[in-house]
């Protein structure tokens, strides 16, 4: 027993030592090339901007790319979109960089500073961002002091265990706030900051770590192989199209041509046959539809929504008069599929995360007032234009070609003589088609169920958007 024990602690001991055999490591596990989006930033910080950069960061969230890098050369821009893009940017899961190429200045550093790594090229510059109105002109001293005391607190917010950044950015922005670490002051009061690349890469401090910059890169080749190394990323740079300046028309009237386009589907719905109204109002919804695409707000889901809505309401009015479920559908999923095109959400983000975020007001109020311009524009039409020879000739008297026909010479007649007369009906009215009196063609309707072709027909009355008829019994 003794010999075996003193074996079995030998052994244990030679273990424990590190005499026993090293175990071979199994083959390497081979690690995914980083996935990085490069997102231009090559003008003045506006509406187009956002939409550029906010289009980027959906696309590079459903890509599920790990890195989004800005390539930034702007002069500054617009408080209110600077904040809307330092927003975008928050909602991005992965890493974001900004690539300072080569400058930087005033609403671009503010965006720079709310990424996680600011990069410089060697001849890159950032600062100098203080407020200014929108001509340039400086704005009331008490007002300024108001919009300074509110940026430096952004900025606080956004800086928080980034080093010197909160500082620097503070010093940038306040000219009577003075930058200084340790001993050694880096900007005096009564001036305003602006570093080189070699000014924010330089380091201060135990430990040392440089004032604002990850790194100097010669370009962002450069850059990225210096940080996933050489083969360790794939790029994809967003293409920047003319579509975001026409967004910003399209976004500033979407009211109106909502109103318009609804009001135009209005008018062919209640007219017979698809004619110019249809056309203007699909348009009209249409444009809407694009330039909310083209801003970044929505995809192509709204639109194959609006669409089977329109599908809904056409079966009602076409195959299904008085069931009224297919139309109120229909009507319902068009609205909301506006309302959805409107509002910016993003990517894997809870609907009920959008709700309690207010992405939905801005597109209800703009929805309301898009209705009350319908609803304005049908009533003004209901009383006035009616009234008006036009309106006979483009509705109520319009034929299969779109003129009133007449046959063997008979003289025109007026619209509210037509009440009361026989006539015959010379397509399916279900509920709207063609009748026919005294060889004359008109526009009709049927709101007692549909009428055959070649039936018989009376006229009931006169609508604003047409004949009424019955079927003669």
């Amino acid at each position: 027993m003794q010999p075996r024990l003193l074996t079995l602690l030998a052994l244990c001991f030679a273990t424990f030592a590190g005499a026993a055999p090293a175990i071979a490591p199994g083959p390497a596990v081979p690690v995914a090339p980083a996935k990085v989006v490069v997102i231009p930033v090559q003008e003045q910080v506006d509406s187009p901007l956002l939409f550029i950069i906010r289009r980027g960061l959906k696309e590079a969230i459903e890509n599920k790319a790990d890195v989004v890098v800005l390539d930034m050369k702007t002069p500054g821009g617009a408080l209110d979109a600077t904040f809307d893009i330092m927003e975008a940017l928050g909602k991005f899961p992965g890493k974001t960089i900004t690539y300072v190429n080569d400058q930087a200045i005033s609403a671009g550093a503010f965006i720079a500073a709310s990424t996680e790594e600011i990069w410089f090229a060697p001849r890159g510059k950032i600062g100098a961002a203080a407020p200014v109105n929108a001509t340039g002109q400086e704005i009331d001293k008490s007002m300024r002091q108001k919009v300074i005391s509110y940026l430096r607190a952004e900025v606080r917010s956004i800086s928080e265990g980034k080093g010197y950044r909160g500082q620097v950015i503070s010093a940038m922005i306040d000219e009577n706030y003075e930058l200084k670490i340790g001993d050694e002051v880096l900007k005096p009061k009564g001036e305003l900051l602006t570093l080189t690349a070699s000014e924010a890469a330089k380091t201060y401090g135990e430990p040392a770590q440089a004032l604002l910059a990850a790194g100097i890169a010669k370009d962002l080749a450069d850059l990225l192989t210096q940080k996933f190394g050489a083969g360790g990323y794939t790029t994809t740079t967003l293409e920047v199209t003319w579509s975001e300046q026409l967004a910003v028309l399209i976004k500033s009237i979407a009211p109106i041509l909502m109103g318009l386009g609804m009001l135009a589907l209005y008018i062919e719905f209640k007219t017979p046959g698809f004619g110019a109204f249809g056309a203007v109002g699909i348009v009209c919804l249409a444009i809407v539809f694009l330039g909310n695409y083209a801003s970044g707000l929505s995809g192509h889901e709204p639109m194959i929504v609006f669409a089977l809505g329109a599908v809904l309401v056409a079966v009602e009015i076409f195959f299904m008069p008085g069931v009224v479920v297919f139309a109120l559908v229909g009507i319902l999923l068009m609205l909301g599929s506006l309302v959805w095109s409107l509002a910016d959400l993003w990517p894997n983000e809870p609907l009920s995360v959008a709700w309690a975020g207010d992405a939905f007001v801005s597109p209800l109020q703009q929805l309301a007032f898009g209705l009350f311009i319908t609803v304005a524009l049908a009533v003004a039409l209901a009383r006035f234009l009616p009234r008006s020879w036009v309106w006979d000739r483009m509705v109520v008297q319009s034929t299969v070609g779109g003129a009133a026909q007449l046959a063997g010479g008979a003289a025109e007649v007026s619209v509210a003589a037509l009440v009361g007369r026989e006539g015959l009906a010379v397509t399916d009215l279900r509920p709207s088609g063609q009748i026919e009196i005294d060889g004359c063609r008109h526009e009709a309707r049927s709101e007692l169920g549909p009428i055959d072709r070649g039936r018989p027909v009376r006229v009931r009355a006169q609508s604003d958007f047409g004949l009424v008829v019955e079927e003669k019994r």
